[in-house]
């Protein structure tokens, strides 16, 4: 039996004004249950952006951007 990789799951997420912050998108996305899930998440180091770790809750996520975090992959998109 193979025991190849659980592929990753990918949600589109449109952005709706110029960026969203990190731990807002981790919520509406429901990857946290709430803002203050999604803010733990950041900071037990959980969280990629465009594949670099990110430590700051509040970061910026703008279109064209790409967030990981356990096992679901965010790609944000101009809404």
């Amino acid at each position: 039996m193979s025991r190849g990789r659980v592929p990753m799951q990918e949600i589109s997420f449109p952005l709706s004004g110029p960026f969203i912050a990190l731990c807002d998108l981790l919520k509406v996305t429901g990857v946290a249950g709430s803002g203050g899930a999604g803010k733990q998440m950041v900071a037990d180091g959980l969280v990629r952006v465009d594949g670099a770790p990110e430590s700051r809750k509040t970061c910026k996520i703008r279109a064209g951007q790409v967030v990981t975090v356990d096992g679901v992959r965010i790609k944000v998109t101009a809404g």
